[in-house]
């Protein structure tokens, strides 16, 4: 798919990058509080979010649309999606300090790297771990903004018919966490062996 730069701004897969940006405050507000209901409509929009940002590539790449402003933008808005969710949830201990630092730092050494390639022509590709990464962040963020025990069968109450979605946000958090440490020394070992070149 070639880039092109002549594409307008104003495309169906840049409109939905730029509602994802938008999204970002609306999740800020729902997160000021750690009420169930907060937790399950700031789930619901991240969840959005997500799937738009699998839809914006989509469409982008099936339009014929792919412009500058639109690979600039999509993996920002992702990025600061993923902060802010992360952000706002670390007051009320629902994710330790560390992971988030671990997370966010990752993602702020990687996207410097890949602007100093650029700036010297170098595009360093995206590996496999990457969006593994981004799915079970995805998956546990959202599991972890819904926090609260959930029943798996509304009109059954029964503690085995529980699940506890903060446990569940951990869990996929962990996996998330490893993948992302693997993941950024795999880049870095990639770009010391382009630079070395």
């Amino acid at each position: 798919m070639l880039l092109d730069n002549r594409s307008p701004i104003w495309n169906i897969p840049n409109i939905l990058t730029l509602l994802r940006i938008a999204a970002i405050p609306v999740l800020a507000v729902l997160l000021l509080s750690p009420s169930r209901e907060a937790g399950f409509w700031a789930a619901a929009l991240f969840a959005v979010a997500s799937i738009t940002d699998w839809l914006d590539g989509y469409l982008a790449r099936r339009m014929g649309i792919v412009t500058v402003f639109g690979k600039f933008l999509d993996p920002i808005a992702d990025k600061l999606i993923v902060m802010a969710a992360l952000i706002m949830i670390l007051p009320y201990g629902r994710v330790p300090a560390w992971m988030v630092l671990v997370i966010l730092g990752r993602e702020i050494i990687i996207t410097g790297l890949r602007g100093i390639a650029s700036t010297e022509g170098i595009v360093i590709s995206a590996s496999d771990l990457g969006k593994f990464k981004t799915i079970f962040q995805l998956v546990a963020i959202i599991a972890l903004l819904l926090h609260y025990d959930y029943r798996w069968f509304f009109s059954i109450d029964h503690p085995w018919l529980y699940v506890n979605m903060h446990n569940v946000g951990m869990f996929y958090l962990w996996i998330a966490t490893i993948i992302t440490i693997w993941s950024g020394v795999d880049y870095l070992v990639k770009y010391m062996r382009v630079i070395a070149k």
